[in-house]
């Protein structure tokens, strides 16, 4: 940071610069006379648009230019969907700040003119459009007789996609349909009991450079502790799996009223084959703490039932793999 200027760098789907300009205003509305400032950056997974997610890989897909650029000190901070971070930061970069997390929920979005409002609803070999081996797993786990095709872009991209399709519907983020007034078009909210959201889902992360304090307090007023808590134990499950978009991996970790004077952390996760035919789910819950420890102590508990295993399968089909 310069001469009192703070510069932030985003992505420019109309969803990224939604959450930009959401810290803009925060950092405006509770440091008055910092000037704050958006450079709009493209990185790999704006501009490959053709091709699953799974297949070109998901170490830095949609954060490395910006750490590029806040590395190169061309910006000071980069606000990121919590979910597309790889959990093993560049050197010289550091999380500044979680922000307090969106609802962490999947929706399902019916084809406008599809009267069945919910995934139960949909009748046999329905297709669902997703661009998530995540919910692709789970979906299929719970409904094998149904369909699934890749869906990327961004939010209005997808909308218009499904509109001028035969899809039954799609499934999306509830945090960005919200954030992007589309809540009218949702026909479910679905249960983490369903489906569990990706490690980081609805969270927005603030990244700097390390060793810039100057950054380092004034992104300090975007911290919630729940929020911060809730997502390291879900990292670093996600970091002891080594997984990415990759593998179908889904968590949520949360702090829950535990009838005494301290809250308790509970996490549920699941990893998944491809085919959505195993799953390995689990759940453990303590101080929160020890959040890292209890994140990483369930991705050994799910390693040892046989989620290695099929990490192993998923890793022999797609070759070498890079830990996110």
């Amino acid at each position: 940071m310069k001469n009192n200027v703070v510069r932030i760098g985003s992505r420019g789907s109309d969803l990224a610069l939604w959450q930009a300009r959401w810290v803009e205003g925060q950092l405006r509305q509770r440091n008055p006379s910092v000037v704050v400032t958006i450079s709009v950056l493209k990185t790999k997974g704006d501009k490959l648009l053709d091709s699953p997610l799974s297949k070109i890989g998901d170490k830095g897909l949609f954060t490395r230019e910006i750490e590029n650029a806040l590395l190169d000190n061309r910006i000071d901070v980069a606000v990121h969907s919590l979910k597309d971070l790889p959990t093993g930061l560049p050197e010289g970069l550091s999380l500044g700040a979680i922000c307090e997390r969106e609802d962490v929920h999947d929706v399902f979005i019916p084809h406008p003119g599809n009267k069945a409002r919910t995934l139960r609803g949909q009748p046999p070999g329905a297709v669902i459009a997703t661009g998530s081996l995540r919910r692709k797993c789970q979906l299929l786990h719970a409904r094998p007789d149904l369909k699934t095709i890749d869906l990327r872009g961004n939010l209005s991209t997808r909308f218009a996609k499904l509109a001028s399709s035969d899809w039954a519907g799609m499934i999306l983020a509830h945090a960005g349909v919200v954030r992007l007034g589309w809540e009218g078009r949702v026909g479910e909210v679905i249960s983490t009991e369903d489906i569990l959201p990706a490690v980081g889902q609805g969270a927005l992360g603030i990244e700097i450079r390390a060793g810039d304090d100057a950054t380092v307090e004034i992104v300090d007023c975007l911290a919630d502790d729940a929020s911060t808590l809730a997502t390291s134990a879900e990292r670093a499950l996600l970091r002891r799996l080594e997984g990415g978009c990759q593998v179908p991996i889904g968590a949520y970790a949360r702090l829950e009223d535990s009838g005494s004077e301290k809250d308790r952390l509970v996490i549920d996760a699941m990893v998944g084959s491809l085919d959505g035919a195993s799953i390995v789910r689990g759940r453990r819950a303590g101080d929160p703490a020890r959040a890292e420890e209890i994140g990483r102590g369930l991705a050994e508990d799910l390693l040892a039932r046989g989620a290695d295993q099929i990490l192993r399968n998923i890793r022999a089909i797609d070759g070498p793999y890079e830990s996110a």
